[in-house]
């Protein structure tokens, strides 16, 4: 049987606020959970209680404390927790995806030059890269006039459909998606809701965090309430 795409196994997370005299904060303890090929499992909950953090230590920006993330990336078992930073590169380059809330990018760079080279990266060919990154940007209803600009002249919208055309271009297995229709219209939420369910419905696995209702209960397959996870906090 293949093993699940990602597995959270009791896993802890914890930040030291060296700002504060060394306090320690107990953000998440005893995650644990699994997404399997072909669905979109949402982390619900209140804002604070470590969604976020979930989604960062999946993606290897964030140390896990305690427990094992196990990522199959098709042949083996990477547990990124322990994993080496080529370990992780490699699983970011082949096997994650990651539509963060914010997009970080190059300057000066154009909008569709970084799409492409997100699509090369996940191991597509240059004219294949090209194709998709015009049919995703257009599709997500970026004017084409913009294309070759760099996006840090674009409205908070615009840098979010870049973002996440950027994030869905290659045919990776896994996608980790934070909060992404946040600043979107109606139209391009939309528009998203059926990339997610044309990814599910191609075999990829999807944890993401949906504040808006709409957009989790179309697409969501699974919720897990991560306040089930709240690490107590000491007296």
């Amino acid at each position: 049987m293949t093993p699940p795409l990602i597995a959270f196994e009791d896993v802890g997370k914890r930040f030291t606020l060296h700002l504060r005299g060394g306090t320690v904060l107990p953000v998440i303890a005893g995650a644990s959970l699994a997404v399997a090929a072909g669905e979109c499992v949402v982390l619900g909950g209140a804002s604070g209680t470590g969604k976020s953090s979930l989604l960062k230590m999946a993606y290897g920006n964030y140390r896990c404390e305690h427990g094992a993330i196990r990522i199959w990336d098709g042949a083996r078992t990477v547990d990124v927790a322990t994993a080496e930073p080529r370990a992780i590169l490699a699983l970011r380059r082949h096997v994650v995806a990651y539509v963060s809330q914010f997009l970080r990018v190059i300057p000066r760079v154009g909008a569709r030059a970084i799409v492409e080279a997100a699509g090369i990266e996940g191991g597509l060919a240059a004219d294949v890269a090209r194709a998709r990154a015009a049919a995703l940007l257009a599709r997500l209803d970026l004017p084409e006039r913009l294309w070759d600009l760099p996006p840090g002249t674009f409205s908070g919208g615009e840098q979010q459909r870049v973002n996440i055309a950027r994030g869905l271009i290659a045919d990776r297995p896994l996608v980790l998606m934070d909060e992404p229709t946040a600043s979107l219209d109606a139209r391009n939420r939309d528009v998203v809701i059926a990339l997610i369910r044309e990814k599910r419905a191609a075999g990829a696995g999807i944890l993401g965090i949906f504040h808006d209702a709409d957009v989790r209960e179309a697409v969501a397959t699974r919720i897990v309430d991560v306040a089930d996870f709240r690490a107590p906090i000491a007296a």
